[in-house]
C-alpha cells in the first residue's frame, strides 16, 4: 500500500526525469556539456535529471534540441504537464476565490456513478449543510488569506451535491467517529448536520459507515480521499489536491476503501455513534 499520496506524483516526475536522462545519455553528452548547449547554470541539468527540479515546457524543448531529439519534445511535454497537473495547491485553486472550482468539477461529479469517500477530518462536501460548509469554507478562506467569496461557494458546493439526491448515482462513505466530533462549526450548526447524516443514510443510494475509535486498526488513518468511478481519486492534502489517474495508484486506494470498510460499523450502530455525537454537544 502507497505511504503517501505524493507517491504517484513523485513517480510520474520521476518517470519524466528519467527520460530525459536517458536521451542526454544516448547524445553522448554530459550534464556539464548540456547545460553549456542550453545556456544554463552547470548544476541545472543534474537536478532535472534527477528530478530535483521539474522542468519547465521551455527546458524540455531546449534539452532536446541539445540532444538532437526533437521528435521526443511533443511526448515529454505531455508526459511533464500531467505530472505537474496531478498535484495542485490549494492556494492556486482558490486563487480567484472557491465558488470556481466546485463550479468546475460538477461534470465529473454529474458523470461518477459511483462515489467511494473516505473522510478522517470532515464530513464529506456532498453531505455538508449550508451551515456547516459556511464554518468550514469561512476558516480555509481565513487561512489561505484567498478571496473571500464564502457564500457563493456555499452555494455552488449545495448545487454540486445534488447528484445525491438526482440522477443514477450511488456513494459509499467511510467516517472515522472523530469527524463527528470535529467542532467544525458552531454546536447549532454541528448538530443540523449530524442530524442530517442520520436523515441521509436512509436514502437507498447511500451507505454510510463509521469507523469507531475503538477499532482494532488493519489500515492507519488516512488522508482524506474521494473515488471517481475507477477513473481517479482525488486525495485532499493540507496544501493541494492530488488527482491520482494511475490505474494501479486506484487499485491501491480502493483496496484501502475495502478495507477501511471491515472495520467500519453500519445501520444502527452507526446512527448510535452519530445520536452520541449530537448528544456530546449540550
Amino acid at each position: 500500500m502507497s505511504s503517501s499520496p505524493l507517491s504517484s506524483v513523485e513517480a510520474a516526475r520521476a518517470a519524466v526525469a528519467a527520460r530525459l536522462l536517458a536521451i542526454m545519455r544516448d547524445a553522448g553528452l554530459t550534464g556539464h556539456e548540456l547545460a553549456t548547449r542550453c545556456g544554463w547554470h552547470k548544476s541545472k541539468s543534474s537536478r532535472i535529471a534527477r528530478g530535483r527540479t521539474p522542468p519547465s515546457d521551455a527546458d524540455i524543448r531546449a534539452w532536446c534540441a541539445a540532444c538532437g531529439a526533437e521528435d521526443q519534445i511533443a511526448d515529454l511535454l505531455a508526459s511533464s504537464r500531467n505530472a505537474a497537473s496531478m498535484y495542485v495547491e490549494w492556494k492556486r485553486i482558490h486563487r480567484d476565490g472557491m465558488r470556481r472550482v466546485h463550479e468546475q468539477t460538477v461534470p465529473l461529479y454529474q458523470r461518477t456513478r459511483n462515489f467511494r469517500v473516505y473522510a478522517s477530518n470532515l464530513v464529506p462536501g456532498m453531505l455538508q449543510t449550508a451551515e456547516y460548509a459556511t464554518g468550514l469554507l469561512r476558516s480555509i478562506t481565513d487561512f489561505q488569506r484567498t478571496p473571500d467569496d464564502v457564500a457563493d461557494a456555499v452555494r455552488a458546493r449545495l448545487n454540486r451535491s445534488s447528484v445525491v439526491r438526482q440522477g443514477d448515482h450511488r456513494f459509499a462513505l467511510l467516517l472515522e467517529e472523530a469527524v463527528l466530533r470535529y467542532r467544525v462549526s458552531d454546536n447549532a450548526a454541528m448538530a443540523g448536520q449530524l442530524s442530517y447524516l442520520l436523515s441521509v443514510m436512509a436514502r437507498p443510494n447511500v451507505s454510510l459507515g463509521v469507523i469507531p475509535f475503538s477499532a482494532r486498526r488493519t489500515v492507519w488513518p488516512l488522508e482524506a480521499f474521494y473515488a471517481f468511478d475507477d477513473a481517479q481519486v482525488a486525495v485532499e492534502t493540507l496544501t493541494a489536491e492530488i488527482n491520482v489517474t494511475a490505474p494501479s495508484e486506484i487499485r491501491t486506494y480502493l483496496r484501502a476503501f475495502g478495507d477501511l470498510s471491515k472495520i467500519a460499523v453500519f445501520g444502527s450502530e452507526a446512527r448510535g455513534r452519530i445520536t452520541e455525537a449530537i448528544g456530546s454537544l449540550g
